[in-house]
């Protein structure tokens, strides 16, 4: 197959990878630069280094939505275009243009939690499974009809940090596969069970203490490692990893011993967690340098 690639973060690197191992690329389309680090240098995405490294073209465009850049996509003159969290809305045009299409690798079973987080969006909300889904892209927000999926199940004290890591594998060993068999019937996805995964709000990390301990290991875990749960200790902010369900009761806060703290309904113990400007570290080390208070706020 020829090949074009669009994508831009970490998760869409193994896809890429699978990809130009087996097929020729045509083309790799990814985020423009963005200013990162101290000095604020533009840095190109992990899809644009990974692409860079395997000595593919690499083309940036701010949007998508001119004329010229769809003639130039058409030009390119390939059989199917896999997109994998690009960011980017594909025009019609766009979407029309290579002969089998553009292929979406979304990261949740479809219907359920199309949007922009699904991987967060199902840690929190307790799902026991997901998976992958190779979708034929349609102008509707994740509405294609799907080609192939692979399902996977979410281990209990598993963060999405590790779920993501996973998943992008899955994605790229299946993406790899449906290229090699092409063309494939796809399916249209059920009316019933659509869900929708809203972009992760920071106003979503604070720790509330009244809350169910199963809600809150949750929250903890669907949060890291980014943008982190937290909450405040002795006046600073503490970033919380990894927790789990543990045994204990108390007021909501209230420190029972170690990093076990009570819930509005059960109690927590905190496994990891991240001091601002310092590293994760586990709970028996951060304590070393962390002096809990009776009572977290």
């Amino acid at each position: 197959m020829r090949v074009i690639f669009m994508g831009t973060p970490d998760f869409s690197v193994p896809a890429l990878r699978a990809i130009a191992a087996g097929h020729e690329v045509a083309a790799v389309y990814s985020q423009p630069p963005r200013a990162a680090g101290r000095g604020q240098k533009p840095r190109p995405s992990p899809v644009h280094a990974a692409a860079e490294a395997l000595g593919l073209e690499v083309r940036t465009p701010a949007r998508l939505r001119d004329v010229q850049e769809h003639e130039a996509f058409a030009a390119l003159g390939a059989d199917v275009a896999v997109v994998v969290a690009y960011g980017l809305i594909l025009p019609q045009p766009i979407l029309d243009a290579p002969r089998f299409g553009c292929l979406n690798i979304h990261a949740s079973l479809l219907p359920r939690w199309r949007g922009a987080a699904p991987i967060h969006r199902a840690v929190m909300a307790g799902d026991a499974e997901t998976g992958v889904a190779i979708m034929q892209m349609e102008a509707g927000l994740d509405t294609g009809p799907v080609l192939a999926e692979a399902r996977t199940p979410i281990g209990a004290e598993e963060t999405t940090g590790d779920l993501h890591d996973r998943l992008a594998q899955m994605g790229a060993s299946l993406i790899a596969d449906v290229l090699g068999r092409l063309p494939l019937e796809a399916v249209p996805q059920p009316e019933a069970g659509v869900s929708y995964a809203q972009k992760i709000d920071k106003a979503e990390a604070r720790v509330d203490w009244t809350r169910p301990a199963a809600e809150i290991a949750r929250q903890i875990r669907g949060l890291s490692p980014f943008p982190g749960a937290w909450c405040e200790i002795a006046g600073e902010r503490v970033k919380l990893l990894r927790a789990r369900i543990a045994t204990g009761q108390g007021a909501p806060g209230e420190v029972l011993g170690g990093f076990t703290i009570a819930c509005g309904e059960g109690a927590i113990e905190v496994i990891e967690a991240q001091r601002a400007g310092k590293r994760a570290m586990g709970a028996e080390e951060i304590l070393r340098g962390l002096t809990l208070p009776e009572r977290l706020g």
